[in-house]
């Protein structure tokens, strides 16, 4: 199925406007049967459960029971070079199929459900097509892959021959050959796939987004589809929106439900309980081992959390929570509302003490996961430096309205496929001031703070 309009960016505004307009209405009953299945979300490369946070709420909002939605974090998201070798803080096809293995065990067990529906971003679509093939079929009514590169980011028998994502590696083509030759789906669940029609970084002709400008890839938009599933394309949406944005949404519901959601839009709480885990970086979040991403716990970090002025990011008042975190990494719970703004701040050995602002949080969520940063190397020199960062979806010129400190667009983000998820405006002065950003309507409001004090300043995102 494919979605057409004058434009990519056209289509997708127009979808946009149309869903944004939609009053909500209150979900059918039948929305809100307990006969409703569980979904396990799972994330991509490097990421963690925090992404699924937008798209959780818009499944709670039309009615899905909140206590089947389950996103898992594993714990070395990011896949090995070689999915053949070891390799310190990152999984293999394997181990991370075994991980899903479990995590569906226990929602099963939980919920006392037969089965459940797997929605997957990127390389989290390729461990769930591995987990059904593996002998999972059974457990799974449904499997719903956003932007996975089921053929590949790059197809090339040279080049890192046995990475997961290398489409002509042995373990896409064992995937996509699993029932015969050019057999690619599993018997049993129903299938689908999400991508965008020509904005994905990761289906792209030419290897700019994997360090190889110039080298064909062999890979096309279409990379992502599967022979045999419902397979959706949706112009002008980038690779994470493939599952976190509002159109893969109500792609998602009717292909579960049979009919389009009451509204993309999130229903509003008035009382906001917040919950997550601190994270850091490294092997094991030990300093001088890297500093890739993990989703371990980083147990004796302290969190404080700060109601903040909107228009100024300044404090209001004294903390509303504070906590030394323990082993499982928990930092909250905080009750707050669905209109005030917050700053995070993570403070743990090793790491910079770290300043996360956030807009206002329209629902509860025990996902709202935070990481221990370290300053980057390049931005040591710099009086102060704000990150504005993404994490749903990556910046695209001329597609998107972005502002930060007053410039817009930001340094650093280039013209053409959206393929980058933070902006960074280095400060000429250290001293203490507000700096402003925006994107497509969502605003935050932080405050600088000094590089010389080991201080990281990031302005969050929710969409």
């Amino acid at each position: 199925m494919k979605l057409t309009a004058l434009t990519r960016r056209g289509a997708l505004l127009l979808s946009l406007a149309a869903l944004a307009g939609c009053a909500f209405k209150a979900p059918r009953v039948a929305d809100s049967a307990p006969q409703r299945p569980p979904i396990v979300f799972v994330h991509g490369n490097g990421d963690t459960a925090a992404l699924w946070l937008t798209t959780i709420w818009r499944f709670e909002s039309n009615g899905w029971p909140k206590d089947r939605l389950h996103a898992v974090d594993m714990p070395y998201p990011l896949a090995r070079d070689a999915d053949d070798k070891p390799q310190p803080g990152r999984t293999s096809t394997e181990e991370a199929s075994a991980f899903l293995a479990a995590e569906i065990d226990a929602v099963l067990q939980r919920t006392g459900a037969k089965q459940v529906v797997l929605i997957g971003n990127s390389r989290g679509g390729l461990v769930m097509r591995n987990y059904i093939a593996g002998g999972g079929a059974a457990k799974v009514s449904h499997a719903i892959l956003g932007g996975t590169p089921n053929h590949g980011v790059w197809a090339s028998p040279t080049f890192r021959p046995t990475n997961e994502f290398n489409g002509a590696g042995p373990f896409l083509t064992r995937l996509n050959n699993q029932g015969g030759p050019g057999i690619e789906l599993t018997p049993g669940p129903k299938w689908m796939t999400i991508r965008s029609d020509a904005n994905d970084k990761f289906a792209q002709p030419d290897g700019v987004w994997i360090g190889a400008k110039g080298t064909p890839t062999n890979v096309t938009a279409a990379g992502p589809e599967l022979k045999g599933a419902e397979n959706v394309v949706i112009p002008g949406i980038d690779h994470r929106e493939t599952s976190y944005g509002p159109l893969a949404f109500a792609a998602m519901w009717r292909f579960l439900t049979g009919s389009a959601p009451a509204s993309a839009r999130v229903q509003s709480e008035a009382r906001v309980v917040l919950d997550g885990k601190v994270n850091g970086l490294g092997l094991d979040n030990k300093p001088g081992t890297g500093d890739f991403a993990n989703n371990l716990p980083l147990a004796g970090a302290t969190v404080e959390v700060y109601a903040t002025d909107a228009a100024t990011g300044a404090r209001l008042g004294p903390a509303l929570h504070r906590k030394s975190v323990g082993t499982d990494g928990r930092w909250g719970p905080l009750v707050t509302t669905s209109k005030t703004a917050l700053e995070f701040v993570v403070s743990a050995a090793g790491f910079a003490t770290t300043h996360v602002y956030r807009s206002p949080f329209a629902r509860s969520s025990d996902i709202v996961h935070l990481r221990a940063e370290r300053i980057a190397s390049a931005d040591r020199d710099a009086p102060a430096v704000v990150t504005l960062t993404r994490p749903r979806g990556y910046f695209g010129i001329p597609r998107d309205e972005i502002e930060l400190d007053g410039r817009s667009p930001p340094a650093g983000i280039p013209a053409g496929v959206a393929g980058v998820s933070v902006a960074k405006a280095r400060l000429a002065e250290a001293g203490e001031r507000a700096v402003a950003a925006s994107f497509n309507g969502e605003r935050i409001v932080g405050r600088s703070w000094p590089t010389a004090g080991n201080h990281v300043v990031l302005l969050e995102l929710h969409d």
